[in-house]
């Protein structure tokens, strides 16, 4: 049974993440509760109750869907096929906040997955309700599994590693954002080179609208916030939010996003929109096509986006690094992963966690993680993956994969470039950006945008530390 301290985690994570949900638009129901369920952690290792005539059944919730549906559906049947204990079951959900609020009613009805899939953005708010979840490190441990920390890139481990720096979920799809660049456009404006800094990016729009290219650069549609601002922050070394963007503790956390390079560079992207050269359409418009049409002839977006990209542009492209803030001695530090990492839902029959732990094992394994970059465009988590990737020549033929992990991996993580820890962080997120909507229109200026998108955010911050610690 939970104790009583877990069981008030429990409740608040219900109340927590119904909110979360509702901030990613979902229409599933979460609301909240004040009953917590009465779960237990325990992963006693299988005693013999599998067999091939009866295996048992692993559900997987994901939000894999389309070509990215296929390749994971393909992985599960490849682990179906290689043992006979255990039948995975993938159940694709919809996007990732339905994923999310399905997760939460079903864990309200007692009826959770075994695994579920939860976005980067749910991480703080999951993490903090001990006791709803098994962490994967203890998973792994009481079934015999060599597991460690260390095994995942670093940008990948950081970002889901607890306080002692044991991993509480499994990454898995995980993406950064790079600095896609149409070659042609840059040639024909005798640009040789992607730009390396944001006063570069600047003077290679001026070369570009002389040669009748008037866009330079967009960014990602639903998420320039997490380009923009918090992975902006990571590349930048630059402190996000205090308490270590949340790492060392729910309290009193403020977001830094007043401080002077964000509000520079924020100030520099209104400039830039004012003149045409930069364009954004907001969280609900994909820019994909601003790139892959040719209007603009730059393009920060995920690197689980290279497929794509490549499928739709008719022109040659390149993929670089993100442009770092000119004169920074800490710049470029390293960026942090996107995407979602797999959880284990607690309250499960006993006989079931050895094979969340053989799957899960096998996910991270250097052949699965070799298939699943070289067919998705996300990044291997796994060091071994990115070896074994290497050895194939994967990256020889493919240098435009290599830059995300070259970013991931460009320097050890300090204490606030792990990641970004916040409760309700999609609600934050959205006031974030329809702060930087205020100053591409220039409705606003960089510095009270950000201003006012600092003092709503940190009220929101109190709300769930509130709530976590009720």
């Amino acid at each position: 049974m939970l104790s009583q301290s877990n069981k008030k985690k429990t409740t608040a994570l219900i109340a927590s993440l119904g909110f979360l949900a509702a901030a990613c638009g979902s229409t599933a129901s979460a609301t909240t509760s004040t009953v917590a369920k009465s779960t237990t952690t325990t992963t006693e290792p299988l005693t013999g109750n599998a067999n091939a005539s009866n295996p048992i059944t692993i559900t997987v919730w994901t939000a894999f869907s389309g070509v990215l549906g296929q390749t994971f559906n393909n992985l599960v049947d490849q682990f179906n096929a290689s043992q006979g204990n255990y039948k995975v079951v993938a159940v694709y959900k919809g996007p990732y906040a339905t994923v999310l609020a399905d997760t939460i009613a079903a864990y309200k009805a007692n009826a959770a997955p075994n695994i579920t899939q939860i976005f980067d953005a749910g991480t703080a708010t999951i993490m903090d309700a001990q006791g709803a979840y098994v962490p994967v490190y203890k998973l792994m441990k009481e079934n015999n599994i060599p597991f460690s920390t260390s095994e995942f890139i670093g940008g990948a481990a950081s970002y889901y590693e607890n306080n002692q720096g044991n991993l509480d979920s499994m990454p898995f799809n995980s993406s950064t954002p790079v600095l896609y660049y149409n070659k042609t456009e840059l040639a024909n404006a005798g640009i040789t080179t992607p730009p390396a800094t944001w006063s570069q990016v600047q003077a290679d729009a001026d070369l570009l609208a002389q040669k009748g290219q008037k866009c330079a650069l967009t960014s990602s549609g639903a998420y320039v916030m997490w380009t923009d601002l918090e992975e902006f922050a990571m590349w930048n070394g630059l402190q996000y939010a205090t308490n270590n963007n949340g790492y060392s503790s729910i309290n009193n956390v403020s977001l830094n996003i007043t401080a002077q390079p964000f509000v520079d560079h924020m100030a520099m992207l209104g400039s830039m929109a004012q003149k045409g050269e930069y364009v954004w359409n907001g969280t609900s418009t994909s820019t994909v096509p601003l790139f892959t049409n040719g209007t603009c002839a730059m393009y920060e977006q995920s690197s689980a986006s290279l497929t794509t990209i490549a499928a739709g542009a008719q022109f040659p492209f390149g993929v670089a690094p993100l442009p770092t803030v000119d004169g920074s001695n800490s710049a470029p530090q390293n960026t942090v992963v996107g995407g979602a990492s797999m959880w284990v839902m607690a309250g499960q029959p006993s006989n079931t966690y050895a094979g969340d732990a053989q799957f899960l094992q096998f996910l991270k394994s250097p052949t699965t993680q070799s298939y699943w970059a070289s067919h998705t465009g996300y990044v291997p988590v796994t060091k071994a993956g990115s070896q074994l990737l290497g050895q194939q020549n994967f990256y020889a033929s493919h240098p435009n994969d290599l830059v995300a992990v070259n970013e991931l991996n460009n320097k050890p993580p300090t204490a606030y470039s792990k990641g970004i820890r916040l409760g309700y962080l999609p609600e934050v997120r959205a006031v974030e950006a329809s702060a930087i909507a205020d100053i591409l229109s220039g409705k606003q200026t960089a510095q009270a945008a950000l201003a006012s998108a600092r003092t709503q955010g940190n009220a929101i911050l109190q709300q769930f530390a509130a709530q976590y610690n009720g």
